[in-house]
């Protein structure tokens, strides 16, 4: 067997697996990230799939490193195909230093057409041996833990963990096929280590591997959520399904309801009641909600709403990538009525915003709409355990006297709140513009006073906004601004191009900005806006709430995550006949 063609102690290696929809890449792919993180790898995984349940060919890049990394790169160092039928967006990755490992009898001769360099694996034959070709994603598993040599023992557990109640020689059957392919994947490296020893820092026992939808999910946990409603819309079903599965332990209730209408209704049913309420939706999902949302606004009712963005118009492309709902999540809902918009950058931020998004709907009594995206919630990487007890929230529920006035007018807009039954007084509640108490009237100059009453809220939210991200120099010259899921690449990016004049501000609260932000706009000479939408939705927003208007702006709607290289090279041409100083 010939030596594999790499180039030896790497800091980070880039793998990409590809097969058939049920083919089990997801399976490869949960395994390949425990065992690698308890090597003491740092691990970052992102994976994109065919909004189908067999047929097409889905992906997952791995990157594996000896020190901490966190962002999607096009670069393939191993390709890893278990089937024939490889998509366009893969093939357009591979390159002359791109390392094809195959069964080529099972891709029909589709490898030795690819590029980059084929070393073929009899990856079916060695399954059959075990005892099917099913056994063949596990095979392939081992081979590229022999590559990497780490983590064998803790992927035989996770086999034993993953087919317990199974028949019972699945499990040992998987075992021996991991076995078996680490013993070809060692072979193929002579025994040599294509990866630096991981630093110090990445073997710490204080790290744990989660993705998106955890990080969001145990943040709400934290926050206090204690009521969760959806129906099922990728990307952001995840989080109804992990929340089920707590449900027991955590004494939450979680309800799939029929429809968003009901869903989001439920949520402010539940909040009046004195729940700390969630939803968790996509972009259609969320159209529907929006009457549910104004009524959030007049009610003054705290309800947290989780909007899993992913491109449209109408089901656009279920299973992709976008920031496209930016606009939406600003104005959705009929009337004016104050809202604060999230969007996290990382996961440890994932973790923090999602409980304190139930503190601002908690405090200001507003709806609080916390953006992701598909490749936010599929991405996995390593981070430090969260702090779960700084993340409490006290409650800001009153006990109400006989005289109380559940919309009371105040210098800053937020009423006491009380809930039914708890106290002597009424909880008034209603659709209608209304009094303090909350009974109906058509007066105009109340009409007006509650108007204002409102919105009071803003100026106090302003001042406890959340500070966007900064990464380089204090005397920038130039300032890439970016929001939510695309900080890590482009910090990398940023790295990649090695400027000293160049800065990055990265937004995690859209809405409302923090204020004195015009000042620190004011230094740059240009500013590049990078988000992932055809109209640059989030550069709008700056130039309508600021009057800075970007003197670039890239945005990214093919579907696909864009990557490190990809920005580095577009931010490269923003630079073009410019000497660095």
């Amino acid at each position: 067997m010939s030596r594999i063609p790499l180039r030896k102690a790497a800091k980070d290696i880039s793998i990409v697996l590809c097969g058939a929809a049920g083919q089990g890449v997801q399976t490869v792919e949960e395994l390949l990230i425990g065992a690698f993180r308890q090597a003491g790898y740092s691990v970052f995984a992102s994976r994109e799939y065919m909004s189908r349940v067999r047929g097409g060919n889905n992906s997952t890049e791995i990157r594996i490193s000896s020190w901490p990394i966190r962002a999607f790169v096009d670069r393939i160092d191993i390709l890893m195909p278990l089937s024939p039928g490889i998509r366009d967006n893969i093939l357009r990755r591979i390159s002359e230093e791109t390392v094809i490992i195959c069964d080529s009898k099972e891709m029909g001769g589709e490898g030795e057409s690819l590029g980059g360099s084929l070393v073929d694996v009899d990856i079916v034959q060695i399954a059959k041996d075990i005892g099917g070709r099913i056994f063949a994603n596990f095979v392939a598993a081992g081979v590229i833990i022999g590559l990497i040599e780490g983590g064998l023992e803790w992927a035989k557990g996770f086999c034993d963990e993953r087919f317990a109640g199974k028949k019972e020689d699945i499990a040992e059957k998987n075992k021996i096929a991991l076995e078996r392919g680490y013993e070809v994947g060692r072979a193929l490296v002579k025994g040599d280590s294509i990866l630096l020893p991981p630093e110090a820092v990445m073997r710490s026992a204080h790290r744990v591997v989660m993705n998106g939808t955890d990080a969001i999910s145990l943040g709400a946990l934290a926050g206090g959520c204690s009521f969760i409603t959806a129906y099922p819309m990728s990307p952001a079903t995840g989080v109804l399904t992990y929340m089920a599965q707590k449900a027991e332990e955590m004494g939450i209730v979680v309800e799939q309801a029929e429809d968003e209408l009901a869903a989001i209704n439920m949520a402010l049913g539940a909040s009046y009641a004195g729940a700390r309420a969630m939803v968790s939706t996509s972009g259609g999902g969320f159209d529907l909600m929006c009457e549910g949302i104004s009524l959030a606004g007049v009610m003054e009712s705290p309800v947290v709403i989780h909007l899993a963005q992913r491109p449209g118009p109408a089901t656009g492309m279920a299973t992709r990538t976008e920031q496209g709902d930016l606009d939406v999540a600003l104005c959705g809902g009929h009337g004016e009525f104050p809202r604060a918009v999230l969007a996290p950058a990382t996961l440890e931020e994932a973790f923090r915003l999602g409980a304190k998004a139930f503190y601002l709907a908690e405090t200001y009594q507003i709806p609080v709409i916390l953006m992701t995206d598909q490749y936010f919630l599929n991405s996995y990487y390593d981070i430090p355990i969260p702090d779960v007890k700084a993340a409490v929230i006290p409650s800001a529920i009153i006990e109400t006297e006989e005289d109380y006035r559940r919309y009371e007018i105040t210098s800053n807009g937020i009423s006491p709140r009380g809930i039914p039954g708890y106290g002597k007084g009424i909880v008034g509640a209603d659709s209608h513009e209304h009094d303090e108490v909350g009974h109906v009237y058509e007066d105009f100059d109340l009409r007006e006073r509650m108007v204002r009453k409102r919105f009071r809220k803003l100026e106090k939210m302003k001042v406890e906004a959340e500070e966007p991200l900064f990464v380089g120099p204090s005397d920038y010259r130039t300032l890439i601004i970016g929001w939510g899921s695309t900080f890590h690449i482009l910090e990398e990016a940023l790295d990649y191009i090695g400027r000293s004049d160049v800065a990055l501000m990265h937004f995690q609260q859209l809405y409302p900005l923090p204020e004195n932000l015009g000042e620190r706009l004011e230094q740059a000479q240009r500013i590049v806006v990078v988000e992932g939408n055809n109209r640059g939705q989030f550069a709008r927003l700056l130039k309508s709430e600021i009057g800075r208007e970007p003197d670039y702006v890239l945005g990214y709607y093919s579907g696909l995550q864009f990557s490190v290289e990809q920005i580095a090279r577009d931010l490269d041409s923003c630079f073009i006949g410019e000497v660095l100083s």
